[in-house]
């Protein structure tokens, strides 16, 4: 390898235009979480070569659609003919590496019955480029795809960890479909894909960052309009329904659509693997869905050694004002109403502005919360008693401790509500993650996702603990390159024959 990769001109709209573009459907753990299938094999379809574009360029969503999005992903550009090569030698047919958007209209994906020609082939719906990797110098399985949607980054992941590596895919294709020179396979995309409208501008990165010089694609940047066209003349044209707006928002929330109905349960055994984990782990793999501000910051617990995993309730405290705390803050108020009306299995998450200025839980209330089978107590404000509330069993989490009472800062308002507590938003409902490193906020649609790739996670940095252990360096280990890859397949292959 020399000292530095270079990446050198791609012009994919001209002298390097594609004879063929293959793109897979799943292969990114985080999209496969997302769209909850999870396949045996990898899946296939075409793209025409007149989809493919420069950067720089637009893209035009269809008249009479709105659900344009796009896919950042990793392009491999073929370099020598394949045709039935074994996976140890196919990442030797492939010349170059690149950035793809793989745009697609999901209002016409009912017609192509997963093929995707018009949902996915219209003019411009493939821009590659701005540069080339050289490929032979680049560690397949230390490639990394970014996407940004008018400078917010939306889509980050590595390509360590995917589904069908890189050299597979090559194999794959290549036992019936001869690969030319210069045709072009997409890889997938990771979780994060969602609708762009006209007026919005997205860039796609892929890189390799730990490779000398961090060699990389450059920024293919892709700006949306409106088009004049309108599909349907002349056989299928738009049709859209809320599934179709879920997958291509990402969400029913961020598709604006209202929750469904309450169907979450969070049974013994998912609160056990919950338990199993650390939260480190799982706010790593909540950030690989999107999801990067669901920790309550400042919230330490009491007691080292606890963890906590429950649903959320929650008790909202507004900003102390004597006339209100005249009429709210005596009595049966929000704050006893909310410890009273604890479950088995509830954690109660109380707002308090990030205030710890006074106490906004004690050692009563907090026993009273033990007492009716409570999970956990976490608040952004002030813990007093601090002391007895340590000795109770009941994990509690707290910005600090403060010996005055509650009228000194806060007035208890609402209890139920969609609550902030130390930076994130939690609804009730919401599964409340706890150990030594903080507290996570889980939306119940991903605890099972989550829970499953973070496990797996674990086991991976096991295996990579063990080695560092037996004195072996982290280059190409942590995190783990092909090589260490496969000694981690086989080693897990030899535990699981073993059990």
């Amino acid at each position: 390898m020399t000292d530095q990769v270079a990446a050198s001109e791609f012009d994919p709209a001209g002298a390097d235009r594609p004879g063929k573009v293959i793109a897979v459907h799943l292969n990114y753990p985080s999209r496969i979480a997302q769209r909850e299938r999870a396949p045996e094999q990898p899946s296939y379809f075409l793209k025409p070569s007149t989809s493919v574009a420069a950067g720089g360029g637009i893209v035009e969503r269809p008249t009479g659609t709105e659900l344009l999005a796009f896919e950042g992903e990793i392009a491999l550009v073929i370099g020598t003919a394949a045709r039935n090569v074994d996976r140890d030698a196919a990442w030797s047919h492939v010349s170059g590496i690149t950035a793809a958007n793989d745009f697609g209209v999901y209002e016409l994906r009912y017609a192509d019955k997963g093929s995707n020609l018009r949902a996915k082939g219209g003019d411009g719906f493939t821009p590659l480029g701005p540069a080339l990797i050289d490929a032979a110098a680049i560690d397949p399985a230390a490639l990394r795809v970014r996407t940004w949607v008018d400078g917010l980054l939306v889509q980050e992941d590595r390509t360590d960890g995917l589904a069908f590596p890189f050299d597979q895919l090559i194999a794959d294709l290549s036992e019936l479909i001869t690969l030319e020179p210069g045709d072009v396979i997409l890889t997938g995309t990771p979780a994060g894909s969602s609708v762009v409208e006209p007026g919005r501008s997205v860039e796609v990165e892929v890189d390799a960052p730990d490779a000398p010089g961090c060699p990389s694609s450059g920024r293919l940047v892709t700006r949306v309009v409106q088009g004049v066209s309108a599909p349907g003349r002349n056989g299928a044209g738009p049709k859209v329904d809320d599934r179709q707006r879920i997958e291509a928002w990402g969400s029913r929330a961020a598709a604006g659509l209202p929750p469904e109905p309450e169907s979450f349960e969070l049974t013994d055994e998912l609160r056990a693997e919950l338990l199993s984990v650390s939260v480190a782990t799982l706010s790593a793999q909540l950030r690989k869905h999107g999801l990067d501000t669901v920790t309550i910051d400042g919230a330490a617990p009491l007691r080292p050694g606890q963890k906590m995993v429950g649903r959320a309730r929650t008790l909202r405290f507004v900003p102390h004002r004597e006339d209100l705390f005249a009429s709210h803050g005596g009595g049966f108020n929000a704050q006893k109403q909310a410890f009273d009306g604890l479950r088995p299995g509830d954690v109660l998450v109380i707002e308090a502005r990030g205030d710890a200025s006074s106490g906004t839980v004690g050692d009563i209330l907090a026993l009273r919360a033990q007492v009716l089978g409570a999970a956990g107590i976490v608040t952004d404000g002030g813990v007093r008693d601090t002391a007895a509330v340590r000795e109770l069993r009941i994990p509690v989490y707290a910005k600090g401790s403060h010996p005055a009472v509650l009228g000194r800062r806060h007035v208890p308002w609402d209890v139920d509500v969609t609550v902030a507590c130390g930076g994130a938003t939690v609804q009730p409902g919401d599964v409340i993650v706890g150990d030594e490193d903080g507290v996570l906020v889980i939306p119940p649609d991903y605890a099972a996702k989550v829970v499953a790739a973070a496990r797996a996670q674990e086991d991976e940095e096991s295996f990579i603990t063990e080695q560092v252990a037996a004195g072996a360096s982290v280059d190409g280990l942590y995190p783990m390159n092909s090589r260490w890859r496969q000694r981690y397949a086989q080693s897990a292959g030899s535990k699981r024959e073993r059990s």
